[in-house]
């Protein structure tokens, strides 16, 4: 096992990752930038390096300074956490050249899942379904000629994007041109590539992913499922695990694709296989995540295993201590991720925290950053926690994370609680018949609003959802917040 590894990362994820290598009696080091020079996960590891000033792209985006720090602190590993450098190959690649582990796939496993197009050959390869669409990338000429062969309505992808980023839904012929021009422009500004390609839009689907992790034997597990279906723009707000919509044949299905794919390319360390669900059974490849998911948590709570630490053991070249049959599921978890956000118009605030009561209680957890002072800034990913319940059943895992929202205040920031305690309480979530467009369908209620007056809310929504061109084309969502924020100032003081 490694004596000392850096964590590339910020907030809770780089707190998570030290919690575990406390426990194991590994020496940690942080980096931060200038804006985390008082953050909690400085404070919890036993050494800290800067890396440089408060912009992503000056500091932990910066594969050279990561190294450096590194080397610095004479670590034998860098956990890259999720985000920022955790699925860029070169930085581990670089890191293999000063000889230090990365604890993750390696170059080649990412970079080609990576690239949504050669994973989604691997994957047909691998005999697991993908979505119907474009086998390469498109140019704008053939942009109509792959579409009405694809049909509508149909999605623009960001062949070598991620995390949501980079897709545009197209539901008639006549948005195709503009929809394609803004996913190449958003493409560009956040992967640094312009291609493209279609995929059709699969309607009343489910977002279910499978986990699995893999050591350099060539042994792969999977760790069950994860309902990932509660989401707006594509971004996952509510994650339970296991998935109540599967079958135990559909399950089976998807799980052993899973493992399948993941050996096709060699696969070492965590991972996640996306898929769609419909209603009708059938199942379609999305994309592989090579990395620790956000919502690994509700994984761990239902089979009592640490995903840190098999990442861990695996990294250090040990073979996986459990085999499949090992892994065994009780009870019911889910997760929810908690933002600085008005949960009428999904816009972000920003603050300072003050009165912070995390909730707690037998199987609740609160994986957080937050500390009395905390800045919420523009700075980063403005995820400010997860609370994460497991109880016996499901009904009882949805009784107890509205305990448990209920335990959890804070001052300085508005907070999405509020849309969170209405997914939990609607029909549709308590009976499990939800989809990916459930929560744009909830947050159009006029219940979610928050200043009383449905004309302004319903403004905002259409503004915060349906009308996102800006969140595309602009570089930073808290420009667009404020002046969004100036429009709905001047709707409730009656000028329009």
């Amino acid at each position: 096992m490694f004596s000392k590894v850096l964590i590339a990362n910020r907030g809770e994820i780089a707190c998570r990752v030290i919690s575990t290598c406390k426990r194991l009696g590994i020496t940690t080091a942080a980096v931060y930038s200038d804006a985390d020079e008082g953050a909690l996960h400085v404070q919890m590891a036993d050494e800290a390096y800067r890396i440089g000033k408060a912009p992503a792209s000056e500091s932990y985006l910066r594969i050279d300074r990561i190294v450096s720090a590194a080397k610095r602190a004479k670590a034998d590993a860098v956990h890259p956490g999720y985000g920022f450098l955790s699925e860029n190959p070169r930085l581990p690649e670089a890191l293999e050249k000063e000889g230090i582990k990365f604890i993750g796939p390696s170059a080649d496993a990412i970079t080609q899942m990576g690239d949504k197009i050669a994973a989604r050959h691997l994957a047909q390869e691998a005999n697991v379904p993908v979505v119907p669409g474009t086998e390469a990338e498109i140019t704008d000429d053939q942009a109509l000629d792959a579409a009405m062969t694809v049909g509508f309505p149909l999605l623009i992808k960001a062949a070598d994007g991620g995390g949501g980023m980079g897709i545009r839904l197209v539901e008639h012929e006549g948005e195709l041109a503009s929809a394609v021009e803004r996913a190449r422009t958003q493409a560009l500004g956040s992967f640094g590539s312009e291609r493209v390609y279609i995929e059709r839009q699969i309607t009343q689907a489910s977002h279910v992913e499978v986990q699995i992790i893999g050591d350099e034997f060539g042994n792969v597990i999977h760790l069950f499922d994860r309902d990932c279906s509660v989401q707006r723009r594509h971004q996952k707000v509510m994650e339970e695990s296991p998935c109540v919509k599967l079958t135990p044949k559909l399950r089976k299905a998807m799980t052993e694709a899973a493992v399948r794919l993941a050996k096709s390319v060699n696969y070492v360390n965590a991972g996640t296989l996306e898929f769609l669900v419909t209603p009708e059974g059938d199942f379609y490849f999305l994309e592989m995540n090579t990395r620790l998911q956000v919502e690994h948590p509700i994984t761990e709570m239902i089979t009592g295993l640490d995903l840190v630490e098999l990442q861990l053991i695996v990294a250090s070249g040990e073979k996986l201590p459990i085999t499949q049959a090992d892994v065994k599921t009780k009870g019911h978890a889910i997760e929810a991720r908690i933002y600085p956000e008005d949960p009428a118009t999904l816009l972000p605030t920003a603050g300072t925290v003050s009165n912070l009561r995390a909730p707690t209680g037998e199987n609740v957890r609160f994986d957080s950053a937050l500390y009395e002072g905390y800045e919420v800034s523009s700075y980063y990913e403005p995820m400010m926690a997860k609370l994460i319940v497991w109880a016996e059943d499901r009904p009882k895992a949805i009784e107890k994370m509205m305990k448990a929202l209920k335990g959890f205040t804070l001052d300085g920031v508005v907070l999405n609680t509020p849309l969170v305690a209405s997914v939990l309480s609607s029909a549709a979530f308590a009976s499990a018949k939800y989809d990916t467009k459930f929560l744009e369908r909830l947050v159009s209620e006029p219940a979610l609003s928050s200043t009383g007056n449905e004309f302004i809310a319903s403004i905002a929504v259409a503004l915060a959802i349906n009308s996102d061109r800006a969140k595309y084309d602009q570089p930073s969502r808290w420009k667009l917040h404020g002046r969004r924020q100036l429009m709905v100032n001047r709707l409730s003081g009656g000028v329009v």
